[in-house]
Parts: C-alpha cells; structure tokens; sequence
C-alpha cells in the first residue's frame, strides 16, 4: 500500500534532503562563469568555466530527483487514496506529527470533516483522553513499524490501528466491534477518568445513567475514599446505594481510568456462552473458578497474562504457586465465604519466564450458582522492586558487621605490621630473626587481604582505580591461573585485538577472575576446559537484563566459560548471594562470588551469569571504557614516581598526631619520629582541640583517625582549621574512605590514608602533604 520500494525510499529522501541546494546552485554557476570571463590568462579562465560546469549539471540532477520524489509521492498518494475509498471502515492519513492529510468517505461520513484540532479533536467524544492514546501509538509506531489497541466507547468495543508508511506518513484505521448477539453491550460498562484530586473528568455514557448526572467528583457519589483498585465501594446512584467493585485500566500523567462493576456480577442470562462474552468484554484479566479450583472461563487479557495454558478445565494451582498453603485449600476457604481480606501475590509456575501475579478473590453467583471471580493484575515489576530492596537490607546489614568488624581488625593489623617495619629497620637480612620478621609481615598482609574480601561483598573498601588494559593484566596473571586450574583443566585465554582501557583496582580485578576461575575449576572435578575472553562491547540502546539495566554505552567484556556441570536454575538467581554456596561442607565459604559480585559493583560494571545443566557456565563482567586524557596520564605518571623521590627524604615539620588506638599511635609517632618530624600526641580530638588553644604553637599537619569515641576526627579538624586555615590534613581509618565522605563537604589540602598502612606508606603520605 505505501506505492514506493525501498530503494525508491532511500532516493526521494537523497533529493529532499538536497533540495535546499537547489536555490543557490543556478546564482553559484553564473559567478563562476562571470568570474571566467574576467580572467585572461586561459588556464584560470579553464577552470572555472569548468566548475561552472559541473555546477550546472548538479543543479540539472537535483531537479530530476526532485520531479522524480514528486512523482513517486503522487502516485503513492493517489494508490493509498484509492483503497481507503473503498474501505467501509473509517480511515485517515496523517504526517509523522499528527496533521491530518487525508480522511476517506467513510471517515467523513461517521466524523465531518478533521478540523484543525486532527484526531485529538475527531476522537473527543469517544475516548477519556484521546491525545494520550494517540501519543502512546506513535511511540509504539515509531519502534515497531505498526500498533493497535482495542479500546471502549459509548457506541461499544472498537479497535483502533496505525501503520507508519516508508514515507514517514501514518495511516490509521478505526473498527468498531458488533457485540455478540445476546452479550451486554460494552458501553454498559462504566467508566470514569479521574485526576489527582479526585476530580472527574471524563464519563462514558453508562457511567452517567449509572449515577444520574454527571458530578464534578469522586465525592459526590462516593462516601469512602480514596478509590482502592479490586475492593467493593458503596455508590450513590438513582436508585439507592449500590455496591461496585472497582477497576483501574490505565493510568497516565496523573490521570487513572476506573471501570465499576456492580455486585455481584449479574449476567443477562444464565448461559455459559454469557458468562464466557461478558468477561471478554472487560479489558482486565478475570477468571471464573469453580469450587474445586478449576477454571471455568478466562478472558483475553487473563490468558495473555498466565499464558497459554490458561483454559477452562485447567486447575489453577497448575499455573500459580507461592502461597505457604496449597491453592486448592485458599480457593475452597473463600469458596466457602471466607473471602481474603488482602489480595494475594503468587508467581507463574512456567520456568521460562519469571511473573508475579496479584489475585484478588470474590465471591459471586452466576447462573445459579456460586462461582469464585478473580481479579488478576501483574505485580511483576513490584516483586521486583521488593527483591531489590530486601536483598539491599540484608547487604546494607552484613556490611554494617563487616565494617565494624574490619575496623577493629584494621587497627591491630596497622599495629602488627607497623612494628614489625620498625624491627626490620633495625635487624640486617643476615640476622637470626630476619626471617621470622618476614613472616610476620606478609601473614599480616595476608591478614588485611582477607579483611578486604570481607568488606568487598558488602562494597565498602576502599578502591584505588588506575588506567588498565586488560590483555596486559591477564597476561601477568595467567600463570598464577595456571597454577591454580592445575594438570587436569585446559586454560586459554584470548584477546580482542582493539581492546579499550578501563579504570579499576588492579588487585581487586585480579582477585575477581581469580574467584572465577577457581570457581569453574571446582565445578569439573574430572577436568575440562576453561576459556577467558575479552571483547570491546557497544551498546545502542539500554540493556535490561536479571532486574539490572546497562546503560547504553562502550564496554568491555569479559568472560569465563566453562564445560563443567552447571547451575541448577533455582540456584541461579542466589551464587551471588554472601554465604551460598553449592559446594560440600569444609570446601568453600560462600564469599567467592559476592566478593566478586561487590568488587565489580563498585568499580561500576556490571556481572551476570548463564548457565546450561550438563554443558557449563559463562559468568560475564561488563566494564565501561574509560578514555583517559593527557592530564590523567601525567598525574599518573607524577604519583608514580613521586614517592620513590621522597621515600629516603629526611624531613622536618610539626605533625599532631590524633589517635584513640594507643598500639597504633605508638608506632605512628616513631615511625615520624625517625623521619625528622616533631610529633605532638593526643588521644583524642577533645585532647587534640586542647593542644591547639596554645596560639604560639606552630603544627604543620593534622594525622587524625576518622572514627573516634567523642568527637570524630572531620568534625574536629574542621573546627580546628578555622583558626589554622593552611593546615595539611592525613585522615587514616580502618573503614572505608565512602563510610565517612559520603554527604559531608570536602575537607581542603586533605588525603585519606586506609588502614592497615606500613611505616613507608605513612611517611610519603606525610611527606607529600607538607612538600
């Protein structure tokens, strides 16, 4: 029907977007045939009498496009024209915004002529709010080419449907749909749109018989507000008081489209056909349950919901589960007149596809006899909603515990560590105790990786981001992973060769693929293979998978595949939870994968995972590409060196050194001291405000422990610099750098330093803050 084919399509959209040119060319042409003749010398005069040319027979092909796309569009025109005049159905063509163009007998005939409000305006009088629906099918037009929606209308069910043509134009259909013969016609349904303020402004004809009039709002025939969608509300009509279940079909900037119901719901006659034409009618999912939990009739919309199988006969505990009972029993309960007070949230038994569905029960007779109607809505997204947040408390709560808990073993480790530096400065590698000094020192790196793995779940450690590229840091770790897969499993790692850079903690990624790839090791115990891949990912449109959405983007990739035994799927949806795990008692702890999972997070990626039973998993990492500019890479390149600079620097300066953990400041203070610094010691920031009233004493810098009993270190060297307002600031802490930056103002000429730190770290962070 469109009357072009693409390649016609693509030639009059060229000429169009030519078509401007078409008003310079011809006075372009004759300057440069003037600017020839003024020119004596031949070569001159040659060329431009040449590009005059050439201009010339431009200016000649636009105007054979241009009369092409006119003739074309007339005969499309014409071709489009001549069927809708034969359509008995109402028609019209419209430009891509909306303008009317065109509107066939049968259009004219049922709506006049299209004034200057379009379709809006032509549709005013048969829907509640003609502009949104309208606007909703152009966006569903603009992505899929076509759309249609059945809708209500005083006169009864109609059907209205666009198609957008290769020309952009839009050509719309409007079907009214004949009522069985012996079903309520659907304009006996009332309906109403409602604003917020409980302000009526729409009604459908059976809505204003229903009530007599037509109201300005809610509570003028409502005592009880507000309105809930699936209860039962008294109604004040003509004739008395009426009881009607409500019903919200839509809602939209504000605006909420009720149908009523009466109760209970009677029919015209008592015919199963009856039954079965009035709940198609209702545009929400309904069924009818017999006392025995079986389906006695499902309208359209119940069926699109809970899907095909979804049929008379079909008891409803086949397609629904989640309560703590059975179905059957909570069917016969309400059966019997013990009707649910709450509607109730159960979840679509079939594995391919995850819905939730909200059910809310009543009890009514038809035919004779008593029936169950249930109201169905999807609660997909809420339970979604729902998931999300519980599974945000339980890690808000284990990081809590695991805050604290780092805290304290932060401290001790800063003090382990510290002293032992203090010893190897005085022991030769030739003494007896060199070695144990050693040991002592890497078991208490050691000791504060493992605090990290604990704080990385709950994703509050501190990161330390930097430029990589992935091939460069796979290739230094690949023979640890050789070592790790051992003798039995095949590891191969493979590389997109236009890899782009990202921005992450080095250690932190490399405990990642670590985790993983242990992981898959441990799900072959027989051997196997597995593959590390990196691909650079670009991203279109919005990527919505496993309740994440990606952001549309540059990323990139990186998976870990495996051929090992697989992911049962009720367990897929919880490896990343902290403490699951499917593995044996004594063989895994559980932090494996939401270490992972809280690293990838804060360094903001994103991981998912697939998985076939019998074939293997591929748990894929997703990083946004960072483009680092030239004075990225020279600060870089300046915070590396600097500190090698400074390292052997002796130093001097007045540092106050504020820190409750008295092990702790103890090695602070000496290992300053032997730098050349003088130290003034406080144990808290009470003690260390004091100190500072003494207004001839000259400090240099601020070393202060951020969580304190009492005042905690930002409060009071805030108060502190607005004496001494030049003062450096070191802020160290066992928690994480975010656990106290977060919502307060940045403190200025201020560095974080996290615990646990080594004697080295401490004296360059100082050095560099003075210097």
């Amino acid at each position: 029907m469109t009357g072009t084919t693409g390649s016609e399509t693509a030639l009059t959209r060229l000429s169009l977007s030519l078509a401007p040119a078409l008003a310079v060319l011809p006075a372009v042409s004759l300057a440069l045939l003037g600017a020839a003749i003024l020119f004596r010398q031949q070569l001159p005069m040659q060329v431009l009498a040449t590009a005059a040319l050439a201009v010339l027979i431009a200016y000649s092909a636009l105007r054979i496009l241009l009369s092409r796309h006119r003739t074309l569009t007339d005969q499309a025109l014409s071709a489009i024209v001549s069927v809708l005049a034969q359509d008995q159905s109402p028609g019209f063509l419209t430009s891509a915004d909306g303008e009317v163009l065109h509107e066939n007998p049968a259009a004219r005939a049922q709506f006049g002529r299209i004034g200057p409000g379009g379709l809006s305006a032509a549709f005013g009088d048969l829907l509640a709010n003609p502009g949104g629906t309208l606007r909703r099918m152009r966006g569903r037009v603009a992505n899929n080419g076509a759309a249609s929606e059945d809708i209500v209308t005083p006169r009864g069910p109609a059907r209205l449907s666009v198609h957008r043509m290769d020309s952009g134009d839009l050509l719309w259909r409007f079907d009214e749909i004949a009522t069985p013969e012996g079903a309520p016609a659907a304009g006996e349904v009332a309906l109403l749109t409602v604003g917020r303020s409980d302000s009526i402004l729409f009604m459908n004809g059976a809505a204003r018989r229903l009530v007599g009039g037509r109201p300005k709002s809610l509570g003028a025939i409502f005592d009880a507000l507000p309105l809930r969608p699936g209860e039962v509300h008294q109604m004040r009509t003509e004739q008395g008081e009426v009881a009607v279940r409500v019903a919200e079909v839509g809602q939209l900037g504000g605006r909420r489209e009720l149908m009523l119901l009466p109760e209970p719901l009677q029919l015209a006659s008592g015919s199963r056909r009856d039954e079965t034409t009035m709940l198609d009618t209702l545009p929400v999912p309904l069924l009818l349950i017999d006392r025995d939990g079986g389906i006695e009739a499902a309208n359209p919309p119940a069926q699109e919901l809970l899907g095909p199988d979804c049929q008379a006969g079909v008891p409803l505990a086949s397609l629904l589960e989640g309560l703590g009972r059975s179905i059957s029993d909570w069917l016969a309960e309400a059966a019997a007149g013990r009707e649910p007070v709450h509607s109730e949230f159960l979840r679509l038994s079939s594995p391919e596809r995850e819905v939730y569905v909200q059910v809310t029960l009543k009890n009514t007779v038809l035919d004779g006899r008593p029936r169950l109607l249930a109201v169905l809505s999807d609660a997909t997204e809420l339970k979604t909603l729902e998931a999300q947040f519980v599974q945000s408390q339980k890690m808000q709560a284990i990081g809590q515990l695991a805050g604290g808990v780092a805290h304290d073993f932060n401290n001790l480790l800063t003090a382990i560590s510290g002293h032992c530096d203090l010893l190897l400065l005085r022991h030769d590698p030739g003494d007896p105790d060199y070695s144990e000094l050693i040991q002592i020192n890497q078991n208490a790196n050691r000791a504060a990786s493992l605090v990290g793995q604990l704080l990385a779940f709950s994703r509050k450690q501190t990161l330390r981001p930097e430029l990589l590229d992935l091939r460069d840091t796979l290739s230094d770790l690949t023979h640890l992973l050789n070592r790790l897969v051992g003798e039995k499993t095949t590891l191969s790692v493979t590389h997109d060769p236009l890899l782009r850079p990202i921005r992450a903690d080095k250690r932190q990624l490399e405990q990642v693929i670590m985790n993983l790839v242990v992981n898959a090791r441990d799900a072959m115990p027989e051997g196997g293979e597995i593959r590390v891949e990196t691909e650079t990912l670009r991203l279109s449109e919005p990527m919505r998978r496993d309740r994440a959405e990606v952001p549309a983007g540059e990323y990139v990739s990186v998976k870990v595949v495996d051929t090992g035994d697989g992911i049962p799927p009720d367990k897929l949806t919880k490896v990343f939870e902290p403490f699951f795990t499917t593995k044996r008692v004594g063989e895994g702890t559980g932090l494996g994968l939401s270490t992972a999972y809280g690293i990838v997070k804060q360094t903001g990626g994103f991981i998912f995972v697939d998985s076939d039973i019998g074939k293997g998993s591929c748990f894929t990492l997703l990083f946004p590409v960072h483009d680092i500019s030239r004075a990225e890479a020279a600060e870089g390149s300046a915070r590396r060196v600097r500190p090698e600079r400074l390292r052997h620097h002796y130093a001097e300066g007045v540092v106050l050194l504020v820190e409750d953990e008295a092990p702790v400041r103890a090695f602070a203070s000496q290992a300053l001291r032997m730098r050349g610094y003088t130290v003034l010691e406080a144990e808290s920031a009470e003690d260390a405000l004091q100190t500072l009233a003494d207004g001839d004493l000259q400090v240099d810098l601020f070393v202060t422990d951020v969580v304190m009993p009492g005042m905690d270190g930002p409060s009071w060297v805030r108060k502190a610099l607005e004496t001494r307002p030049d003062t450096g600031v070191v802020f160290v802490s066992g928690y994480a750098e975010e656990s106290f930056a977060e919502g307060q103002p940045r403190i200025p000429n201020s560095v974080f330093l996290p615990k646990p730190f080594s004697l080295t770290q401490l004296t360059d962070t100082v050095q560099r803050q003075l210097h």
